[in-house]
C-alpha cells in the first residue's frame, strides 16, 4: 500500500501536526484519532489493514490526522477557557490547513471530503461536518460524545458554544444551513455492545431531528461496542456500501 507522511508547523496550534496518507487515489476520508491517539493510531490499531482492500482498490484515500485533545478538553491543568480556545484553534486548523492540504494532495481544489472517528474522534468527525458542510459532505461518527460540558468545570464561553454540537445545532435558524446539512450523509453510529453508551448518540439524533436535519442514527446492536474490533467492522460495512 502506498503511504506518505506529511507534517508542518501550525501557527494556530503553535506546534507541528502530522498527517499519514494511505493510497494513491480515491474519495478522501479523514480519520480523527481517539483522545489518546495520534496520526499513527489507525494503522497501529488495525483500522488501516481492515480497510486495505478498499484503499488499494482506489475506493478511498485515507488521511489519518492528529488532534490536540491533550491541549484542549483533556488538559485538566489548563483554565477551561483555554481548553475551549484550543478546540476552536484546532477547528480552524482542520478547515484552513488540513482540508486544503487534502484537496491539494488529491489534486482537486474544492473536492468535498468525508470524516470518520470513534470515541472522541467521533466528536471531531461530526463537529467538522456540522461546522463546515461546504467542504465536508459525509461523516461516520462512532461511539461518540457530543455534549462536552463536563470538560468545562461549569464554565461556558463562545468558543465552547460553537464547538459543542448539541448546543449550536439546537439553535440553527437559517434555512440555508439546515438545507446544506441535510444534503450531507451523516452517520451517527452506536449500539448495545460492550462498554458502549448510546445515550450521547441518541441525544444528538434528537437535536438533529428537532431542526429537520436529515441523518442516519445507526444502532448496530451487539455489534455496536466501544472498541476497535467493532469500529473496524462498522467502517468496512460503510465503505463497502457507500464508496
Amino acid at each position: 500500500m502506498h503511504k506518505e507522511y506529511h507534517h508542518w508547523y501550525s501557527h494556530r496550534i503553535e506546534r507541528e501536526l502530522g498527517v499519514v496518507v494511505y493510497g494513491h487515489w480515491g474519495a478522501p476520508l479523514v480519520a480523527f484519532p481517539t483522545s489518546g491517539g495520534d496520526e499513527w493510531e489507525p494503522e497501529n490499531q488495525g483500522m488501516v489493514p481492515a480497510l486495505a482492500e478498499f484503499i488499494e482498490a482506489g475506493r478511498v484515500k485515507l488521511f489519518a490526522a492528529n488532534a490536540v485533545d491533550s491541549s484542549s478538553f483533556y488538559n485538566k491543568g489548563a483554565h477551561p477557557f483555554h481548553r475551549s480556545y484550543m478546540q476552536a484553534q484546532y477547528d480552524s486548523y482542520v478547515r484552513n490547513e488540513l482540508i486544503p492540504f487534502i484537496q491539494n494532495n488529491c489534486q482537486a481544489p474544492g473536492l468535498p471530503v468525508s470524516t470518520m472517528g470513534a470515541s472522541f474522534g467521533a466528536y471531531h468527525a461530526a463537529n467538522t461536518l456540522f461546522k463546515h458542510p461546504d467542504v465536508v459532505h459525509r461523516c461516520f461518527a462512532m461511539s461518540g460524545m457530543y455534549d462536552l460540558k463536563r470538560f468545562m468545570d461549569g464554565m461556558y464561553d463562545d468558543n465552547f458554544y460553537f464547538n459543542n454540537p448539541v448546543d449550536y445545532l439546537a439553535n440553527i435558524n437559517g434555512g440555508g444551513m439546515i438545507a446544506q446539512l441535510s444534503q450531507c450523509d451523516i452517520h451517527i453510529a452506536t449500539g448495545s455492545g460492550p462498554w458502549e453508551n448510546s445515550g450521547p448518540s441518541y441525544r444528538l439524533s434528537e437535536v438533529l431531528a428537532s431542526r429537520g436535519i436529515a441523518h442516519h442514527l445507526d444502532d448496530w446492536g451487539p455489534m455496536g461496542g466501544h472498541d476497535w474490533p467493532y469500529w473496524k467492522h462498522q467502517m468496512r460495512e460503510y465503505i463497502c456500501k457507500l464508496f
